[in-house]
């Protein structure tokens, strides 16, 4: 799996809980959840009891590091101009409340519509075909075109061109 697809699906999974359980120190909560994935990593390669031993959890290396700290950008940047989006989705999302729309669903959307927005270096188009990929993984049948289409009008409204990125470098 593609390490930057890896991250978008962590950063969606903790911004969808951080939807319906909103933490009292975000780098407390990012920290916990970066713990558990990589203790649930460990666990998935030594299938079996413990019997109550403690599980040694190695440090993460440098490429689960740059995953992490790819996901922490779209974690805080999406929490960051969350109502932005959210004013953004309801504009789009034509007799659609946002609270009716699948949480799974809003949180995809939320995170690239950050994206397109707000990372000259990820081309929205980028951002969207990831976005109806996550949709598809983590949602309903219809929820891919939904998104797409949501996404597509939000690309439309966007002023630099549609395949072209800055460097990440740039930035």
């Amino acid at each position: 799996m593609r390490k930057r697809r890896e991250a978008r699906e962590r950063a969606i999974q903790f911004l969808f809980q951080c939807d319906l359980n909103p933490p009292e120190s975000l780098p407390a909560a990012l920290d916990h959840f970066w713990d558990a994935h990589r203790l649930h990593l460990v666990q998935d390669r030594n299938p079996g009891p413990t019997w109550g031993q403690p599980v040694e959890v190695p440090p993460p290396d440098a490429e689960e590091q740059a995953m992490r700290l790819f996901a922490d950008g779209l974690i805080t940047g999406t929490l960051g101009h969350r109502e932005e989006a959210d004013e953004i989705i309801k504009r789009f999302a034509k007799n659609w409340d946002l609270h009716r729309i699948a949480a799974v669903d809003r949180t995809i959307l939320r995170l690239a519509i950050f994206e397109m927005l707000h990372r000259d270096d990820i081309p929205p188009v980028v951002s969207i075909n990831e976005a109806v990929d996550l949709a598809k993984k983590f949602s309903t049948d219809q929820s891919g075109k939904f998104v797409n289409g949501i996404l597509d009008k939000v690309r439309g409204t966007i002023l630099r061109p549609a395949r072209t990125a800055k460097p990440a470098s740039e930035s």
